[in-house]
């Protein structure tokens, strides 16, 4: 006699419930401990994985060659070439400050000792903004963990976002102090479109002068929201990623999330229009709700300014989980904005108010407002 049979009938259908079995309530305790014990013997139903996680890197580079490239210890590399070059992705296969192919062709801190013995070595160059190949995959899979695990993301309309070529990505803000909504953008294109192109963000001053985090951010590929490093990062044809709202998107209360704030004077606008550039909207649901915003007080904004003269800041969020609750994420890339090079003050601003808008109409679709 099994087990299942001694239960009372109220049992056995609390089972069948928990395990999701229909017509449940229409069995009797027999035909209840039947399916329930079909069902045990049944094999699991196997967790399948994102594509981006299975196969991604199949191929990306050659295992049966090694890199051409001789270190300065006098030695060759011990690195397989990035697939179709003579070279691996560290030494000048292919243009890894725009495509980011993981350098032995996977991620995971298997890889880390022989990444680590190369930056140890000095063996490649950051690029002139501070991008760090090694730094920026060690966190990539880091990161990888919230993208897939904690915040589960969706993405939609990543066919909007051209594989080649410059282009603005610009997204709505949140998130409270913790850029998350920074991180997710970047792996949704790592992970999920056809190439991994980085984003280049840029950010504002405190991103830049605190001495561990300016570290990490700039070797992770981030600039100074300047033009100067804009036009850096346009002109040679990479993706640049900036968010318009500045400090009021982040720091504004929960009871405001989604809406989007002003867009400043459009200078992104004016920046795309100077290299002729497309405006990538994209509309973030999930960073706003990760950490949600009680209140913005402008005396804790006061003492940061004290702290950090340089830093703009008006008000400051104050949120009171220190760990990011586990809400489902959607990133959604709209429909390029083209914006005509050499426009005026007048087709700029117009520029602008179109993305703010676009944004704003997918938030309102997304939250089914």
């Amino acid at each position: 006699m099994s087990i299942l049979s001694r239960l009372s009938h109220e049992d056995l259908l609390a089972l069948a419930f928990e395990a999701g079995m229909e017509g449940a309530e229409d069995m009797s305790a027999a035909e209840l401990a039947d399916a329930i014990t079909l069902r045990l013997k049944a094999p699991p139903t196997p967790q399948v994985e994102r594509p981006a996680r299975t196969g991604r890197w199949v191929g990306a580079v050659d295992h049966d060659a090694l890199c051409d490239e001789i270190l300065p210890t006098g030695v060759g590399c011990d690195l397989p070439p990035v697939t179709g070059f003579a070279r691996c992705a560290l030494h000048g296969g292919g243009n890894i400050d725009d495509i980011a192919v993981p350098v032995l062709g996977e991620l995971g801190p298997q890889t880390w000792p022989t990444l680590r013995r190369h930056q140890a070595l000095a063996t490649y160059d950051p690029d002139p903004l501070g991008l760090d190949p090694v730094a920026a995959e060690i966190a990539w899979w880091l990161a990888s963990h919230l993208y897939h695990r904690w915040f589960k993301v969706e993405v939609e309309g990543i066919e909007h976002v051209p594989m080649d070529g410059p282009a603005l990505v610009v997204p709505n803000h949140g998130g409270g102090f913790i850029p998350y909504d920074a991180m997710m953008l970047q792996l949704a294109l790592l992970e999920e479109a056809p190439l991994p192109r980085r984003v280049r963000l840029i950010g504002t001053e405190i991103f830049n002068i605190l001495p561990w985090l300016s570290h990490l951010y700039r070797r992770s590929g981030g600039g100074y929201a300047s033009r100067a490093d804009a036009d850096w990062i346009l002109s040679r044809d990479h993706l640049l990623g900036v968010f318009p709202e500045g400090a009021a998107g982040f720091q504004k209360p929960h009871s405001e999330a989604y809406r989007v704030q002003r867009f400043g004077r459009g200078g992104f606008a004016a920046t795309a229009a100077a290299h002729g550039a497309p405006i990538i909207p994209v509309a973030i649901v999930g960073s706003e709700d990760a950490h949600p915003i009680v209140f913005s007080s402008k005396a804790l904004a006061r003492l940061v300014r004290l702290v950090f003269p340089d830093q703009r800041v008006d008000e400051m969020g104050v949120f009171l989980n220190p760990i990011p609750l586990p809400v489902q994420w959607t990133i959604r890339f709209l429909p390029p904005i083209e914006v005509p090079k050499g426009a005026d003050r007048l087709d700029v601003l117009e520029a602008a108010e179109a993305t703010r808008t676009s944004i704003q109409h997918a938030l309102d679709e997304m939250l089914g407002r």
